[in-house]
């Protein structure tokens, strides 16, 4: 068990968990940067953690919800307040009602982590903030301490696993629901630069190709929300050609961006097996370590178009894509 104090003072309104890891800082704060590794322990071992979405950026927002051994769900939320890579951050933390919506009936508290190099590893010093004393009563009552115990129990595994989050893994696909794919893949790069590759046409048309052999004869971007965007690939010999189109919904250079996507019809070719189908692509770029961490959330319309979409090797032809731009757009 990493944790080595846990004070509750209701005077200051507090509660202050401290923790020891035999890592060093870097790599457990890139755990709670990684929504992958940051729900291996975020709720307890019976009510294991979904991260539908995180933004580890001040403005940004992380959206959870917990499964309970019953199949009950429990959602929560983060907003991003303060950051301070790789020492500190600091998010006001809520529930969410059935409908995703800040549950404002329930207690909200703001939370501090804090990051700091020992001689043996590393310590975290987690303090929540509480409006009140019947807040703080309240939320300890709902269990919240044995819940951070439970939950940080985990951790030791989770930064222990360097090699399945690494840079140089390649691109993975994570279902979440029915409905939702999480993709996932570090760049060896900085933000700034793996943003500005998703946003030059000039870079996008020598590494957005998928397998050899393709080019990129059309590549207009949406620079501004509301603007569309429209891709078009096609072979060498010219006998194969397809595209997509969508609207750019979000942008938060270089941290996030949200855009709809449906596949066209280009030169005569007609839209294939998906129809009108249109998915909901969430972006968001984190730095860490090794470079960055590209997550795309995928929203599908249905399981069925899900797992058509999965099955044209979508993944492999990612990864193609993102190996390609270390290896150019990026070198």
């Amino acid at each position: 068990m990493p944790i080595t104090t846990i004070d509750k003072d209701v005077d200051a309104l507090t509660l202050t968990v401290v923790a020891d890891f035999p890592a060093p800082v870097r790599r457990l704060w890139d755990a709670y940067q990684d929504p992958r590794q940051l729900e291996k322990f975020w709720g307890p071992p019976s009510y294991p953690a979904t991260f539908t979405r995180h933004d580890a950026y001040p403005g940004g927002l992380t959206t959870y919800y917990m499964t309970g051994p019953e199949g009950d769900t429990h959602g929560g939320y983060w907003e991003w307040l303060a950051i301070d890579a790789p020492n500190s951050f600091e998010v006001l933390d809520g529930f969410l009602t059935d409908d995703g919506e800040p549950n404002l009936d329930l207690p909200r508290i703001r939370m501090t982590f804090v990051f700091e190099a020992t001689d043996t590893g590393s310590r975290m010093t987690t303090t929540s903030h509480f409006a009140s004393r019947e807040n703080l009563e309240e939320l300890v009552a709902m269990g919240m301490m044995e819940g951070m115990k439970e939950a940080m129990g985990q951790i030791d595994a989770v930064i222990a696993d360097l090699e399945a989050f690494a840079a140089g893994r390649g691109t993975d696909a994570q279902i979440l629901s029915d409905t939702q794919v999480r993709v996932s893949r570090v760049i060896r790069g900085d933000a700034e630069h793996v943003w500005a590759a998703h946003n030059d046409p000039e870079l996008l048309k020598r590494w957005m190709l998928g397998p050899d052999g393709w080019s990129m004869p059309v590549c207009e971007v949406a620079r501004t929300v509301g603007e569309t965007y429209r891709y078009e690939w096609e072979d060498d010999g010219g006998n194969q050609r397809f595209g997509f189109t969508g609207e750019l919904l979000e942008s938060e250079a270089p941290y996030r961006a949200v855009t709809t996507e449906r596949m066209v019809a280009a030169e005569g070719v007609g839209d294939g097996d998906f129809g009108d189908a249109t998915t909901r692509n969430e972006m968001t770029l984190t730095p860490v370590e090794s470079g960055t961490l590209v997550s795309i959330l995928i929203t599908y319309p249905d399981a069925e178009t899900r797992d058509m979409i999965l099955a044209t090797g979508m993944t492999d032809g990612m990864e193609a894509s993102y190996a390609r731009l270390e290896e150019t757009a990026l070198a």
